[in-house]
């Protein structure tokens, strides 16, 4: 294997697509202030899915290559002099990618969890659960009690490998892309939505369910993604990621 077959495989996929964008501004002459085709066109050109079209536009938006005007469209930005038109550099791990790996590992994890219930272990779910209804109601974005939640869920199965596995997924929102996708959507609505997924999956839990818990873990895990890309997951990802 070349090594420049090794260094394609390892680019993110939104770097690639970015680095397409990129290249098509260059090839096609598409000037500062011009707007880029329409996302459902653009993706359609690209031979790319929309999630992935929607992470390189915030990559390219970052590095200050194109701004999004929510309403309006994308746009070229002026590229200032001297500045490097290379190819786009990380910004950690796709949140697509993430999602999916959080479906996979807490779908399981739910699963194990579910049948080694105690009632401590619940306590420490129902009590995060409750600061999370508190912080939503103050008007506040209850981050890191729902990060509680989850983690509690994970110590329910007994494996602390799994604790830090869980863990260091979620931290994964505080990803350049993701932040900027969840900063652009995240509202009192959204989070009412959330709340409620999140209740769903303590019921199962108190009703010691493995197959409701993992459906209901893995129906807000989607939710979720859907709210940050501003789609509802389609029937073929809901079956690829939930392994139906």
């Amino acid at each position: 294997m070349s090594s420049h077959h090794r260094a394609s495989e390892s680019r993110r996929q939104y770097q690639l697509v970015a680095d397409r964008i990129r290249a098509l501004i260059e090839e096609e002459g598409i000037g500062a202030g011009s707007r880029l085709p329409a996302e459902r066109e653009l993706a359609l050109q690209l031979g790319v899915s929309r999630p992935s079209l929607r992470e390189a536009l915030i990559a390219l938006e970052i590095d200050g290559r194109i701004e999004i005007r929510g309403g309006s469209g994308v746009y070229v930005c002026a590229v200032p002099v001297g500045a490097s038109d290379a190819a786009t550099s990380t910004l950690g791990e796709s949140p697509a990618e993430l999602m999916q790996a959080r479906v996979v590992l807490e779908g399981a994890v739910i699963t194990l969890a579910a049948a080694r219930v105690t009632k401590a272990g619940l306590q420490r779910v129902e009590d995060a659960l409750a600061a999370m209804r508190e912080e939503h109601a103050s008007g506040r974005k209850p981050v890191d009690a729902d990060r509680r939640f989850h983690l509690s869920i994970a110590e329910m199965a007994g494996n602390s490998v799994l604790v830090d596995m869980v863990g260091a997924l979620f931290d994964g929102r505080h990803g350049p892309i993701a932040a900027r996708m969840s900063g652009k959507v995240e509202s009192t609505h959204t989070w009412e939505a959330a709340v409620g997924e999140h209740e769903a999956i303590y019921r199962a839990l108190e009703a010691r369910n493995p197959q409701a818990a993992a459906a209901a873990m893995c129906s807000h895990l989607l939710a979720s993604h859907g709210r940050w890309v501003g789609e509802v997951a389609d029937v073929a990802t809901k079956a690829a990621l939930s392994g139906a």
